[in-house]
């Protein structure tokens, strides 16, 4: 196993044959003792030029895929949310657990748009789905996964009803709510 100086300097053998190979290194920003300019770390001078077009190429191409991965009904953009779905019908702390794997969490509507986005996709599987909202381990209100209390709801009629003893959410195909025990198995949907 090499340690920690060995990467070091395999990292420095791979940035001095990258500036050989521009043809120019006239500095690095961001290592000391090596000026470098406008404290940009870690790019030869030579690439600073580059970065504007390669942010600008980047986002363009992030705008592209996610136009097509909307066409094909892959996921849905709402506002400053992605919402997507595996298609996995799982209990709710996997549910949850998917979507944090992946650098998201539960849908959870925050108003009658989102809440319209999750249904379109709960109707495209046409499963009803877990939302990102619990009553806590102790009883009280639902709340939002991160604990703020809840700003929207769409309950069903009649709903809340499980007196304490159905703590999580589900959504219907019609876009309503129902509180759920949480060890049923429901579609997973997930927000960005």
């Amino acid at each position: 196993m090499l340690s920690y100086s060995s990467y070091i300097l395999i990292a420095l053998a791979a940035l001095l044959v990258t500036c050989h190979a521009l043809s120019k290194c006239p500095g690095m920003s961001g290592l000391p003792g090596i000026p470098g300019r406008d404290g940009l770390k870690g790019l030869p001078d030579s690439l600073d030029a580059e970065r504007p077009n390669a942010s600008v190429n980047l986002k363009h191409r992030l705008f592209r895929l996610e136009a097509v991965l909307a066409l094909n009904g892959k996921i849905r953009k709402v506002g400053e949310k992605m919402l997507a779905s595996n298609g996995k019908k799982v209990d709710f702390a996997s549910a949850l657990q998917s979507c944090e794997e992946v650098g998201g969490t539960l849908a959870a509507p925050k108003n009658e748009e989102e809440n319209i986005a999750i249904m379109d996709i709960v109707k495209q599987y046409n499963q009803y789905a877990y939302l990102g909202i619990r009553k806590g381990e102790t009883s009280g209100p639902f709340k939002y996964i991160n604990g703020m209390p809840l700003n929207y709801s769409n309950w069903h009629q009649h709903e809340p009803d499980g007196k304490g003893k159905e703590k999580c959410v589900e959504m219907y195909t019609d876009g309503t709510w129902n509180d759920k025990k949480c060890n049923m198995y429901r579609l997973t949907i997930c927000e960005f």
